[in-house]
């Protein structure tokens, strides 16, 4: 059915407003203690079939990507940096060192622990600032704040979010879409 033409809803308008927060830290916040519950799911599923968690650890969909710990490593960092970003901070610099699920979890807690240092007064408003994203061997990536969120922050997140998801998934890990959206 196509939209009617009565409908003239544009950017801003009040109906269709959601915060800077509202879309970034808290669904953040909502998709990275799904990733605990996965992690936890893992490690109950080797622990049932007596195999050593850590084979994990070495897990990638394809001999060019990422394994597993660079999925979860990525997606905490893109959730830590948008926010930082958004709030006018300098991202927080974690070690990328995790070799086990448990660390992997601790990963994941430090990064929550940081977002809820971050205030949807800090967020708020920051459709057109200005982010500035560093880049290896070419010249920085710059955006509007708006922008920077919708289309490189939350894309970057649930491409890694998704992949350590896939990874489990396709592994045996006992994982549905619920889990995914973190709903019963």
């Amino acid at each position: 059915h196509p939209v009617s033409s009565s409908w003239s809803a544009k950017p801003g308008d009040s109906a269709l407003s959601i915060s800077m927060y509202a879309a970034s830290v808290r669904i953040f916040v909502k998709a990275l203690g799904n990733m605990l519950t996965w992690l936890d799911k893992a490690e109950a599923h080797a622990t049932a079939r007596r195999f050593d968690p850590a084979v994990y650890m070495t897990l990638r969909l394809a001999p060019d990507m990422l394994a597993l710990p660079w999925q979860l490593r990525i997606a905490a960092d893109a959730a830590k940096g948008c926010a930082a970003r958004l709030s006018g901070q300098e991202p927080p610099v974690f070690e990328d060192n995790e070799t086990t699920l448990d660390d992997l979890r601790q990963r994941i807690r430090k990064t929550l622990a940081y977002l809820e240092t971050v205030k949807p007064v800090a967020v708020d408003g920051s459709e057109e600032r200005a982010i500035v994203i560093p880049a290896r061997n070419r010249d920085p990536r710059r955006f509007k704040g708006q922008f920077y969120l919708q289309h490189w922050a939350l894309p970057n997140f649930f491409f890694h979010a998704t992949t350590l998801y896939a990874l489990l998934r396709h592994n045996g890990v006992e994982l549905g879409k619920p889990d995914f959206l973190g709903v019963d």
